[in-house]
């Protein structure tokens, strides 16, 4: 137990490890579903490099920002925390919306304009978290 909080604390203290093991674990979970089907086409591949560079900058900084909230505590961390998360979850859907359309897949959850809410919230969200003051007691 005692090895595992410490290789932990060993990756969430370095930016650079903590971006290199989300890096890593995106990419092997979409890697054969995602990339290489359409991996020769080469209209659609940077299109799906674009989303997944993107869900990968999403989740680092939601993992950062839930380590900073962690560490100190402040509700406005926790708003900017779930609008990344949110954030994460868009890339998410716009990235299998892609994917259903290179297969020829309906996936009527993504067609429904659920990105779009998901997108206000998130937006909220991180408007919660820069205009709430802290107050001091």
């Amino acid at each position: 137990m005692q090895t595992v909080r410490a290789s932990l604390y060993k990756i969430t203290s370095s930016k650079a490890k903590l971006l290199a093991v989300i890096t890593a674990i995106v990419l092997a979970v979409v890697t054969v579903p995602v990339i290489l089907p359409p991996i020769t086409d080469t209209s659609i591949i940077y299109h799906l490099l674009l989303h997944v560079i993107s869900i990968i900058i999403a989740i680092f900084l939601g993992f950062v920002s839930i380590l900073a909230y962690l560490r100190n505590g402040y509700s406005r961390l926790l708003f900017m925390m779930f609008g990344f998360l949110l954030l994460s979850v868009i890339e998410a859907m716009y990235l299998f919306h892609i994917t259903s359309k290179i297969e020829d897949i309906v996936i009527p959850i993504v067609d429904i304009e659920l990105s779009h809410v998901i997108f206000l919230v998130m937006l909220t969200l991180f408007g919660i978290g820069i205009f709430r003051v802290n107050k001091q007691e």
